[in-house]
């Protein structure tokens, strides 16, 4: 007992000949400290500031529920069952000149979790790093292809009357500003004009950094109230440029016209007649009252969910026997709106298309993928956590979803 007294003495006594700066409570990063004040505790905006970096993004990407306010999309119904004949991924993929198994892309491209189907079978279903089939994983911009899925809904519901229609026929707070004039089409195919570059240069923050660290880390404005005020910087339906800003509004006129939250729309159609088996959730940019869902880069879903997403695309729009979306909505989301580029491909309403190929993708931050080949009846989910400044990872990815894509499993 007074070896333990004299331990806590010294102890103390030592914390308390520390310098003044080790003692100090945890302190915002500089780019935090200006601007509005926050409510967000100083743990959590200093989380969210680093949950991109490559020494904590393997779990932050899935467990966003313990960094943001959430709002659920909710399952409900029959869930939507896909056979399951797992087989060892016998394939190899070429990258850097060199020939390397599928199991080494794993590791390689920085893998949480792999779902690979076949024809509507799972023939491949990996979990690592600690997740599992319950997982919520965060899509970060595969959500564009989401919302993109929400506008078609309403189109075909007539809540939206037509794509060529201007934006402010539904949003008229954005008349005067850069949004004025500019169709929902061109906003699909992030061909608005206005000026927002999608550039995170966080120790030099210009509009999209500003917007992304008041929005989301801090919680005092709106993510899509930017729209309000942002200019023009080129004609409407001239110039591709792929901006955020863009889906946030198509989430803003999702809830003007339904009524509602962006999650209730989202759930009624698409995640219940989806046969989802797990809630998803959206990440909010500020509390329950203010907030706003994150529709430009915020869904999060179960390996399995993001799967039934892909293949209700394969499959024209059809789900567990329903029907979500028009085929012929299907079909044209997956349209380049212009020529399509080498390395990076094409753009159609918020999905990205292959060059010399059928394939298309929902694509988010950080090797987020789902990948959809109609040549093959393919859809491959691969969830991952790339270093923000890992660019290898990307093309090593494209040529191993090639590579998925044209495998052949062995009945």
């Amino acid at each position: 007992m007074t070896f333990a007294i004299r331990l806590t003495t010294g102890v103390l006594a030592g914390l308390l000949a520390l310098p003044t700066a080790v003692q100090a409570q945890q302190q915002l990063p500089a780019q935090l400290q200006s601007g509005a004040p926050s409510e967000v505790p100083v743990a959590t905006q200093v989380m969210r500031w680093h949950m991109n970096d490559a020494d904590v993004n393997s779990f932050t990407f899935r467990n966003m529920d313990q960094l943001f306010t959430t709002r659920t999309v909710a399952h409900s119904g029959d869930v939507w069952t896909f056979p399951k004949v797992e087989r060892p991924m016998d394939f190899t993929y070429s990258f850097g000149g060199k020939t390397w198994t599928a199991e080494q892309a794993l590791e390689r491209t920085y893998t949480n979790a792999l779902l690979i189907m076949k024809d509507g079978r799972i023939v491949t279903e990996i979990y690592r790093n600690g997740s599992n089939e319950r997982t919520r994983f965060m899509g970060w911009s595969m959500t564009k292809s989401i919302t993109s899925t929400l506008v078609g809904a309403a189109l075909e519901e007539g809540l939206i009357a037509s794509l060529d229609d201007q934006i402010t026929r539904y949003l008229p707070e954005l008349k005067g500003g850069g949004y004025d004039g500019v169709t929902i089409r061109q906003i699909l195919q992030m061909r608005s004009g206005v000026d927002y570059e999608e550039r995170y240069d966080f120790a030099n923050p210009g509009i999209a950094a500003s917007n992304h660290i008041n929005a989301l880390v801090k919680n005092v404005a709106r993510f899509a109230d930017t729209a309000r005020t942002i200019k023009r910087k080129s004609k409407p339906g001239e110039v591709f440029a792929y901006k955020t800003i863009d889906t946030a509004v198509l989430g803003w006129l999702i809830e003007r016209v339904s009524g509602g939250s962006v999650a209730a729309y989202t759930a009624r159609k698409l995640w219940e007649p989806l046969g989802t088996e797990a809630d998803g959730f959206y990440i909010m940019d500020g509390q329950p009252g203010t907030g706003r869902e994150f529709s430009g880069a915020g869904f999060n879903a179960t390996l399995r969910d993001w799967a039934r997403f892909g293949q209700m695309m394969l499959n024209d729009g059809m789900a567990n026997g329903k029907r979500v979306v028009s085929a012929d909505w299907v079909k044209a989301a997956q349209v380049p709106a212009g020529a399509e580029d080498g390395m990076m491909g094409g753009y159609g309403y918020q999905w990205w298309t292959t060059p010399n190929s059928p394939a298309y993708a929902a694509l988010g931050l950080q090797g987020q993928f789902v990948h959809i080949d109609p040549a093959t009846r393919t859809v491959v989910v691969k969830l991952s956590y790339f270093p923000p400044e890992q660019s290898a990872a990307a093309p090593e990815t494209a040529a191993f979803l090639a590579a998925a894509s044209a495998w052949a499993p062995k009945d």
